[in-house]
Parts: structure tokens; C-alpha cells; sequence
């Protein structure tokens, strides 16, 4: 751990000397002034990240940070200052810079115009003039108009319509992005991991849509900032609250309601938000179990969101976050004495402290916890058993942002995670006898990070955002490791006592983005990015389950990394109203692990390493998007051309095999229209190519008992999957004002009823005497689903 924090320390030294030399370069500059200050909500007072200040007259600008502070200097005179951000009134000021100052704008909320649109930013022409690419966010408002299962918004699934991103199965939350598996995305909630975004075993997303404020994705061209990852990150905010007054939303639904209160802490200074969201599905299906073999069995999920924020002064702010959810099946039996309980879920904490050291100089310091948790208690008459698994963080992480003269934006921070991975434990009784779990099987690492990065404009037609980052992983202690002969009976231990390094790894992963301005409508970007992700999720199935293992980089279990190259042209049409893009890339990945050939969940081994196979994975493919953000009619169209392979040698002979995620072609269309104030339509329609699998091609009698022949890996496809969509939002329009405000969601899931394969399985028959038949069936589970949700707010 030592040798770890001293590469960690002496990285940290270098980047930041570089940045103090730059900084002591611009205090020699000609005279300059900096305009500085914080954008928000006019009404509710909450910070707007991504926000843009413009400066007229020097046809250049800035955008606030995520806590809604910007920075921008220029030569001392009088400039026309325009703020702008989605779906709010510009506001142009005229403010004459003789000295630095500060400048606070709020901006009044148009969300009565519909005029939302799923860009990053404001500024008209920023798809072709930022450096950033595969970056997407989408506007809660959005959101909440597409047609959705059962009436629950689910943002993960909107993130799902973006080319580039592919569900993981109908119904399903889960997502794979660029060709990679389901524990290569980042999934943040105010900067806590969140390991499996599910609720119903990944039907719908963890992510409560009236608590979050801001949703952002990013495909593999990551900033330096964000680490850990090979394939995406999913930045998800929550809302601040109203520091002005109280407010109160909600919405009832098929299967769900929820309930959202905010208001201030005390008014312009602090405020909170409070969430909650419950599932009754265990309460619709009790009549129909009451007294037959599952009386009194169900399932329900809940989760609850809580966010507190207060300013002790102008340049001081104190947010405290935190989400806790569960999912929870049980089984009951009047006809049998079988009990059992399963709860598993997310919980994360969030501390954060802002500090203001100047008008150039921002610094955000967090204190993160987050814990995922799968639980299974079952009892019959005097035997019980527990099992439970998961993993817990504590992390500590310190970012700047500096604002330098000649409008450099530099990054910098340094991270630390203390990381406590818990395999399946078992323990239980049988009548006085207790037996208790193998401790041994826990896992301990500690992980961190600094980095550096500069987002600049070096010409008129060259944008650059430039940083590097350098990770560090190391497994501690109490640990003992065993090594194994051939046949995998060991042969000798090696003990670690608690907090003693028993592997560390570490590297460089340098990124870099780049804009060649071509006109004022068009561009060319490219990008190369380098990771590592050190901690991996095995798993036996196409999505995250409840069941999945989260495991450490050990000695046997390397870290992954992967090298991404993305190129991409960017035009915007008909005076910026229609945004379009082609974007090509190529990830090359190793040290990929799947379970070994043959493997099958029942055959567990003291050492669960023992299982796993390493190999390398390519994916490359094409994405095409074009966007209509404006006007009664928007919407989006995106499609994918894909491949996604991979090579092990203990797998399919060694020979190269598509992935099970592999996707040739993947479509999306989605397309809203407001009718008028009280109407608004919309519909989606998807195709994709089948999911690879693997099916027996010969049977055979071995000692009198049916035995398969397997095809090559993934050798065969599901049908293709199809689906259309559609939603209609009615809000009543009072004659006169009223606080209470409502609005109805109809929708439409799966239109023509199209039985899309959920899975297929093999359904033999026969004996030695009359021969097998055997049958491949499929199963769907959704066919046309009609939903009715009542939203509300006051």
C-alpha cells in the first residue's frame, strides 16, 4: 500500500507542478478582469450545471459546473453577457468590466413552451463546437412524455434509445454500451456507485424520476475526471430542492406511486428534497394467493431519496445526500412448512463541502458511502440457512476547478476508495447445531486516483480537452492465498495479515479529445481514451442480477483495460434546429473474464477463481444520429452498425466468437408532438438483431440418459426484436391559475403485441427404443401492455 500512495503522491507532484507553473505563467499577462458567479433556477433557486455565459462581443463563453458556478476572464471593458440554458429564457446584461466582480443570474423556468430538448447545453451550436462526443443527456421532461411498462419512467431505459447503447433484454433496465458488459458502465448517484440500478430482477431502473435533476452519458470518450470504467459513465444528479418555497409532486400508478416533498431549510440559504416511491404489487396479488400454496407470499420494491443543502456564506456550501432501496420477495405455503425471504438492494450517502478560494478557484470535497446487499433467509421446521453477498465503499475525493486568464479550464483531483467485497456467505442452524460462514472468502482492496485536465481552444477551429489520469489498486489482507496443481488440490498458503498488500497494479490512462471546425455548422472530432477497471462483475446471464458477484483484481484475477478510438463528423441543419452526427470507433479490451466451459452455478469450489477463464475483446461499429430539438415536433432517430468479439483460449477451442451482447443492428425512433397545451403525443418504435446464445445441435444416449452435443460459442441468434410504443399526456388547462396542477400519462407498451423472445430453451424427449425429439421453444413475457398514470404537483 505504501509503494502505491508514494506512485500516487509522486504523480500527484507532477501534475500539480505543472499546473502552479502555468498559473504563476498567467499572473504576467496583460491586464485582465474575471466575471464570476453562480446560474439557478429563478424559482427554485437550484443550481444549473451545463448552464452557458456568452460574451458577445468576444464571441466566447464558458458553461457553469456541476454546482452551477462559472468563470470567465477578458480584457478590462464593457461586454453584453448573455446566460442561457434548456428550456429557460436567455438573459442578456450589459456589464461594464472595469475589475473583477461577481454575478449571480437566475433564469425564469419555460417548461409551458415544451421546448425540450435532449442536448448537453444551450448554445445553439454547441453539438458542433464542444470537444465532447458520445455525450448525451436527456431532460426529465422528456423522459416523463415516452411511453413506458406499467407507467414507471425509467430513465435507464430512455438511455437505452441513444445509438450506441443496447438494452439488455425485454423489459430490462440493464444496458451494454460500445460492445461492453454490464459491470463496465459507471453508474453514479451524486457520486456514489450504484451497483445494480434494478428493481424486479432489472424491469425498472433504481432511479426515482422525480427526484433527479440531471441524467448524463458518456460512451467511452471519458474526461480524466472519471475513472474505473471501461465502457460508459451515467452521471445521475439529484434535485437540490426549492430554496424558495414549499412544493409537493407526485404520481400514481398500475403498480407504483410515489411522492416528492421540497421546500426551504431556511429561504435563499438552504434547502431539501425528500422522495419516496413504493411498489404495491404484493397488495394486487393477495386476493389471488390467499389460501392456496403461495398464501402469503409477494413482492414489493421501495426506495427513498433525501438531499440537504445550506450555504454558510457566499463562497461556503454544505450538501448531504443519501438513497436506500429494497426489493423484497417472500414465500409462504399453507400446504408446506417452507418460508423463505429475499431483500437486496442499494443504499449510498453523499457529504459534500464546496469552498470558493476565488473567483478562478472552486473546490468540491465528498465523503462517499455506498453498499450493495443480497440477502436469502429460508427455514423448514428446526433448519434454517442464511446467505447474503455484496459490496461496500468508502470513498474520500477532492476536485478543483481553475478558471485560468486566457480561459484554459483546468480539472484536477485526487480520489480514495476503501473497497469490502462479500462473496456468498453461508450460515444457519439445524435443530441446536449453528454453523457459521467462512470469513476467509472476503475481499479487501483499496483503489485510488489523481488526475489532470485542460479544456482549452488553441485556434479558431481547434478545441482540445487534454488530461491524464493514474490509478492504483491494491488487494490487502487478512487474506490467504493458495496455490494449486493441475488437478486444483493445493499444495501450499501464503498468509496476509490485515491491511498487508497482497497485489497492487497501476497505470497511466491518458485522454484526449479534439473539434476541427470545419464552418460554423460542421466539425470533426476524435478521440483516444485509456482505462483500467480493476474491480469486475461475473456473471452467468445476459443482465445484472441480484445473485451477481462483485470481485476485486487479485493475483489470479488481472485488471481489465481497454484503448478506445472514436471519429466522428457533427453538422447542425435548418439554423441549428436539427442536430446530426456519425460517429465510428474501435475498443480494443483485455483481460475480459467469463466463467469456464462447462461451468454451471451448482458446481462451487472453495475458491471461486477457479472457475474463471481470461481473454480479449474487440468491438467497433458505426452510430448515425440525427435530432430535431425544436418547434411542436422533435424527436430523434439512431442507429448502430456493430461487432463485438472475443478470444479465449479455454473457450469455443480458442477460436474468435461473438460476444452474447454482440448486436449487428440496433435501431431507435422516437418522435413527440404537442398538439396544443393540453395534448402531447408521442410514440418509439426499436429493432434489433438477435442476442448470440449457444444451442445443442446433436443428442446422444450415454449410459441410458439423453446427453447434448453444444454448437460453437454463440454460434446461433434470437429472432429479431421489435416494438412500438405509444403515449399520450393530457393536462387540464383551469380557467383560472391554481397551485394544483395535474396531468394524466396514457401509454401504450408493445402496440401490436409482437412476442419478442425473452429466451429459448431445448425441450427433449425419447429414450434409446423410440428415438428423441427434441423442440427449441421460446419464451416472451410482455405482450401488449396498456398503463394509465395520474401525475400531480402544488
Amino acid at each position: 500500500m505504501m509503494e502505491g500512495m508514494q506512485k500516487i503522491r509522486l504523480a500527484g507532484s507532477k501534475l500539480f507542478l505543472l499546473l502552479f507553473i502555468f498559473l504563476a505563467t498567467g499572473a504576467f499577462a496583460q491586464k485582465k478582469v474575471t466575471l464570476s458567479g453562480y446560474i439557478r433556477d429563478g424559482e427554485s433557486g437550484e443550481a444549473l450545471m451545463a448552464a452557458t455565459v456568452f460574451i458577445k462581443e468576444l464571441a466566447i463563453g464558458t458553461q457553469t459546473n456541476n454546482y452551477g458556478f462559472y468563470s470567465i476572464t477578458v480584457p478590462q471593458g464593457s461586454y453584453t453577457v448573455i446566460f442561457s440554458y434548456v428550456g429557460y429564457a436567455t438573459r442578456n446584461e450589459t456589464i461594464n468590466l472595469i475589475e473583477s466582480r461577481s454575478y449571480n443570474a437566475e433564469l425564469a423556468n419555460q417548461t409551458a413552451l415544451k421546448e425540450v430538448e435532449i442536448k448537453a447545453s444551450t448554445r445553439k451550436d454547441e453539438n458542433v463546437k464542444t470537444t465532447e462526443m458520445g455525450t448525451v443527456s436527456l431532460s426529465i421532461d422528456k423522459i416523463k412524455t415516452l411511453p413506458v411498462i406499467f407507467g414507471e419512467v425509467d430513465i435507464l431505459k430512455a438511455l437505452q434509445l441513444m445509438p450506441g447503447v443496447q438494452s439488455s433484454g425485454e423489459g430490462n433496465s440493464g444496458f451494454y454500451v460500445r460492445g461492453g458488459g454490464p459491470d463496465q458502465n459507471l453508474v453514479l448517484l451524486d457520486d456514489a456507485v450504484v451497483y445494480n440500478p434494478g428493481h424486479l430482477f432489472g424491469f425498472f431502473s433504481v432511479f426515482n424520476s422525480d427526484a433527479v435533476r440531471n441524467i448524463t452519458l458518456i460512451k467511452g470518450s471519458m474526461p480524466a475526471n472519471y475513472g474505473g470504467r471501461l465502457s460508459s459513465v451515467v452521471d445521475v444528479s439529484m434535485k437540490e430542492g426549492n430554496v424558495n418555497e414549499y412544493h409537493a409532486q407526485g404520481g400514481i400508478g398500475l403498480i407504483a406511486s410515489r411522492l416528492t416533498l421540497e421546500g426551504p431549510i431556511e429561504k435563499h440559504k438552504g434547502s431539501f428534497v425528500l422522495s419516496g416511491r413504493r411498489t404495491y404489487i404484493d397488495v394486487l396479488t393477495k386476493p389471488f394467493t390467499q389460501g392456496g400454496n403461495f398464501g402469503g407470499s409477494g413482492y414489493y420494491f421501495y426506495d427513498a431519496n433525501l438531499k440537504a443543502n445550506f450555504a454558510f456564506s457566499k463562497k461556503d456550501r454544505i450538501y448531504l445526500s443519501g438513497y436506500f432501496g429494497r426489493d423484497k420477495f417472500t414465500f409462504n405455503s399453507e400446504t408446506s412448512s417452507f418460508r423463505a425471504q429475499i431483500p437486496w438492494g442499494n443504499s449510498t450517502a453523499t457529504l459534500r463541502y464546496n469552498h470558493l478560494f476565488s473567483d478562478r478557484l472552486f473546490m468540491n470535497a465528498s465523503a462517499i458511502y455506498n453498499e450493495y446487499k443480497f440477502e436469502f433467509g429460508g427455514s423448514q421446521n428446526d433448519f434454517e440457512i442464511r446467505l447474503s453477498s455484496g459490496i461496500k465503499d468508502w470513498n474520500g475525493k477532492v476536485d478543483f476547478d481553475y478558471y485560468a486568464a486566457n480561459n484554459h479550464h483546468f480539472k484536477a483531483g485526487i480520489n480514495y476508495t476503501y473497497h469490502k467485497f462479500i462473496p456468498n456467505q453461508i450460515s444457519g442452524r439445524s435443530g441446536e447445531t449453528e454453523f457459521q460462514p467462512d470469513n476467509a472468502l472476503i475481499r479487501y482492496a483499496h483503489e485510488a486516483g489523481i488526475y489532470l485536465l485542460d479544456d482549452f481552444e488553441l485556434t479558431d477551429w481547434l478545441r482540445i480537452n487534454a488530461g491524464v489520469r493514474y490509478s492504483y489498486f491494491g488487494q490487502t489482507g487478512p487474506y490467504t492465498r493458495y496455490l494449486y496443481d493441475i488437478n486444483q488440490n493445493k499444495t501450499d498458503s501464503t498468509l496476509y495479515d490485515a491491511g498487508q498488500i497482497v497485489k497492487s497494479y497501476g497505470g497511466l490512462e491518458p485522454r484526449l479529445n479534439a473539434r476541427f471546425a470545419l464552418s460554423n455548422t460542421s466539425s470533426i472530432k476524435a478521440s483516444i481514451v485509456k482505462s483500467y477497471q480493476y474491480i469486475h462483475l461475473i456473471t452467468n446471464n445476459g443482465s445484472t442480477l441480484p445473485t451477481d458477484l462483485w470481485i476485486p483484481s487479485t493475483y489470479t484475477v488481472q485488471p481489465q483495460q481497454a484503448w478506445q478510438y472514436s471519429l466522428g463528423y457533427f453538422r447542425n441543419f435548418l439554423d441549428n434546429k436539427v442536430e446530426a452526427s456519425v460517429e465510428v470507433y474501435y475498443k480494443d479490451m483485455k483481460n475480459q473474464i467469463e466463467y469456464r466451459q462447462g461451468y454451471t452455478p451448482n458446481s462451487v469450489t472453495d475458491n471461486p477463481e477457479l472457475d474463471y477463464v481470461f481473454g480479449n475483446g474487440q468491438a467497433y461499429g458505426a452510430e448515425f444520429f440525427i435530432n430535431k430539438t425544436k418547434g411542436k415536433f422533435t424527436g430523434w432517430i439512431g442507429y448502430t452498425l456493430s461487432w463485438t468479439w472475443r478470444t479465449f483460449a479455454a473457450l469455443n477451442g480458442g477460436e474468435r466468437y461473438p460476444a452474447k451482447y454482440d448486436r449487428r443492428h440496433d435501431l431507435s425512433v422516437v418522435a413527440t408532438y404537442e398538439h396544443n397545451k393540453k395534448w402531447t403525443f408521442s410514440g418509439v418504435f426499436v429493432f434489433g438483431s438477435g442476442n448470440a446464445i449457444t444451442l445443442p445441435t446433436n443428442y446422444y444416449f450415454i449410459e441410458q440418459q439423453i446427453t447434448p452435443e453444444y454448437s460453437k460459442l454463440n454460434e446461433y441468434r434470437l429472432f429479431p426484436y421489435h416494438r412500438l410504443d405509444l403515449s399520450a399526456v393530457y393536462t387540464p388547462k383551469p380557467k383560472r391559475p391554481r397551485r394544483w396542477k395535474s396531468s394524466w400519462v396514457f401509454s401504450i407498451y408493445n402496440v401490436y403485441s409482437r412476442q419478442n423472445p425473452y429466451f429459448l430453451y431445448v425441450d427433449s424427449r425419447g429414450n434409446t427404443s423410440e428415438g428423441v425429439e427434441v423442440k427449441v421453444k421460446q419464451v416472451s413475457i410482455f405482450p401488449i401492455l396498456p398503463s394509465i398514470t395520474y401525475n400531480f404537483s402544488f
